[in-house]
C-alpha cells in the first residue's frame, strides 16, 4: 500500500514539474518570435537587392535520350 502511494506521489510530482517546465519554455518562444523583425526589413538590412541576378536552368523535365 505504501509503495503504491509513493509511486502515485512520484508520478504527480513529475507531472507538475513537467507542466511548469513546458509552460516556462512556451512563453520564451512566444517572446522570441514576437521580437523577430519582418522579412522585408531583414532583406533591406542585408542588402539583398544589391546581389546579382542568377539565371537558373530548370532541368527538372530533361530526360536522357535512349542510346541506339
Amino acid at each position: 500500500m505504501i509503495r503504491s502511494v509513493t509511486s502515485v506521489f512520484a508520478i504527480a510530482v513529475v507531472i507538475v514539474i513537467g507542466t511548469l517546465f513546458w509552460r516556462s519554455h512556451s512563453h520564451s518562444i512566444e517572446l522570441t518570435a514576437a521580437a523577430m523583425p519582418p522579412l522585408v526589413q531583414l532583406h533591406a538590412m542585408a542588402g539583398v537587392e544589391k546581389l546579382p541576378v542568377q539565371d537558373i536552368d530548370d532541368q527538372s523535365l530533361v530526360y536522357p535520350t535512349p542510346k541506339k
